[in-house]
């Protein structure tokens, strides 16, 4: 095998000129006007020219959207009143007895309730850092996880029962401390 020098890789092997050719403007066939661009023998436009001329328009599409405006953002007394529902409702669903016949739709209503809290709070850069986001988030991804997992009506294991309830606890004193 032979070893290439990197100049070899960099220079091309043959010298050409491209001619760029710059989109014209296109009218409608139904125009009276007669049109500069070429066509070809069906009355359309050439490719080469329709797709220079969407391509001159694409660089618009592909610029940035704007940010939400701050009012839009969730004020830090919303934050505390919808976490703490959270937190009730965590409590109320994890209390119910294996046999009652609405955990199923307790559990149900608790799923939506966490899809929409984390769904608001999870785009705030500002509440990314509090500790209470982060217990709260993290018990909220483990009773989902658990009852996707085994269904609506499986109990939760008691391990993982303590830990859920501690974080419930350390997201409420956080909370109460405006953190």
């Amino acid at each position: 095998m032979t070893a290439m020098t990197p100049s070899s890789l960099l220079t091309p092997t043959s010298k050409r000129t491209v001619a760029v050719a710059l989109p014209r403007a296109i009218t409608p066939p139904s125009s009276p006007v007669p049109s500069a661009t070429p066509t070809t023998a069906n009355g359309g436009c050439r490719r080469r020219e329709f797709s220079l001329s969407m391509a001159a328009g694409l660089p618009l599409l592909l610029l940035p959207v704007a940010a939400p405006p701050a009012s839009m953002a969730a004020s830090d007394e919303e934050y505390a009143r919808e976490t703490t529902e959270m937190i009730g409702k965590v409590r109320f669903t994890i209390a119910m007895e294996r046999g009652d016949p609405n955990v199923a739709t307790a559990v149900a209503d608790l799923r939506e309730a966490s899809n929409t809290w984390v769904a608001k709070y999870r785009r705030e850069k500002e509440l990314l850092g509090r500790p209470s986001f982060r217990d709260m988030y993290s018990a909220l991804n483990a009773i989902s996880g658990h009852y996707i997992s085994f269904g609506p009506t499986a109990p939760i294991p008691a391990k993982r029962k303590t830990r859920i309830l501690e974080e419930m606890d350390t997201a409420e004193k956080a909370l109460q401390r405006g953190r």
